[in-house]
């Protein structure tokens, strides 16, 4: 938030919890779930939006509908083609869309995959300014439900955190994602940093803050501190992959070290030189992607080497202000 927005929100919510604690965490949640506005800020935002849709222009649409009115949006590639071949599902980041993940989703779709890109509630063209991670795993599993099943899933930040959380079936009453491979981008491994850092931000009294994690739970069915990625990466069972650059400002590096600490199935590699945002199209992270989306052959001709030194020439591309969020 700008500095004068901020004070304002702070001032509001400091009146309103001193009159009531659990209409601040209702109004605080609220605020916590609206999305950035989606379109792009600033010339490279704009041009790289507009690559991206252009990557995308040939691509079929759909909208998937979701309880309580809210409704995803869904591109494919290589949809209906006849043949043995992978289907691939790729999720986004928080204030993202599909087509900031357009050059990853071109380079799955040229290997002959089917690949279906989602925009979540709230971001691209799924339309809405609301999201919260339940709303997240529907989108995941209404796309399943539309597409069938996915051989693997591949998600940034926000979008990579959803994936694991539905892969684990940490929300009651939605089927979990029935995928062999995952691959997590810069993804946060727990939720409830960020709930507290928001408080903090926006000048939240204890009283008040629990209120807000009360209201995560009658959303969710779970309790805040149970979406927990990181623990859950140790049980579904299945390969995963996280890339993460210790430069990312915006998921700290120790959620991908939870993430490793997981147990033998999750692989870690170091993107560093990318951030948060670069990472997504980063040529070695496409390769190391590829590589290991080809089966236990692995990442093993990608060395994180050639990941930091080609991080040194990659263009900057400025993407819409993001957070991980529940």
């Amino acid at each position: 938030m700008a500095n004068f927005a901020l004070e304002v929100t702070r001032l509001g919510f400091s009146a309103l919890q001193a009159i009531s604690p659990h209409l601040a965490g209702r109004a605080a949640f609220r605020l916590f779930c609206r999305t950035p506005s989606s379109r792009p800020k600033g010339a490279r935002a704009k041009a790289a939006h507009a690559a991206g849709a252009a990557r995308l222009a040939g691509a079929e649409r759909f909208i998937l509908n979701l309880a309580g009115g809210a409704k995803a949006h869904a591109y494919r590639l290589n949809g209906g083609a006849r043949g043995k071949r992978q289907r691939l599902l790729v999720t986004h980041g928080w204030g993202s869309s599909a087509e900031y993940m357009a050059e990853l989703v071109s380079m799955l779709a040229a290997t002959g995959a089917e690949v279906v890109a989602l925009d979540f509630p709230g971001h691209g063209r799924a339309g809405g300014r609301f999201l919260h991670m339940g709303l997240a795993v529907e989108a995941i599993a209404a796309a399943e439900v539309r597409f069938g099943g996915f051989d693997a899933v591949i998600g940034h930040s926000f979008g990579g955190a959803a994936l694991m959380v539905s892969a684990a079936g940490l929300l009651p009453g939605v089927a979990p994602v029935a995928c062999q491979r995952l691959v997590l981008i810069g993804a946060p491994s727990e939720m409830a940093w960020l709930f507290t850092d928001f408080g903090r931000m926006i000048g939240l009294r204890p009283a008040a803050q629990a209120a807000l994690e009360t209201k995560v739970q009658r959303v969710t069915g779970r309790r805040l501190d149970e979406f927990d990625a990181g623990n859950a990466a140790s049980g579904i069972g299945r390969p995963v992959l996280v890339i993460h650059a210790e430069d990312d400002k915006e998921v700290p590096p120790a959620h991908a070290r939870r993430y490793q600490a997981a147990g033998k199935d999750v692989r870690l590699h170091w993107a560093n030189g990318f951030g948060h945002r670069r990472i997504v199209g980063a040529a070695p992270v496409l390769a190391a992607i590829a590589a290991f989306l080809e089966g236990d052959r692995g990442e093993e001709g990608v060395s994180e080497e050639s990941i930091k030194k080609d991080a040194e020439i990659i263009p900057f591309f400025e993407l819409p202000a993001r957070r991980a969020a529940l």
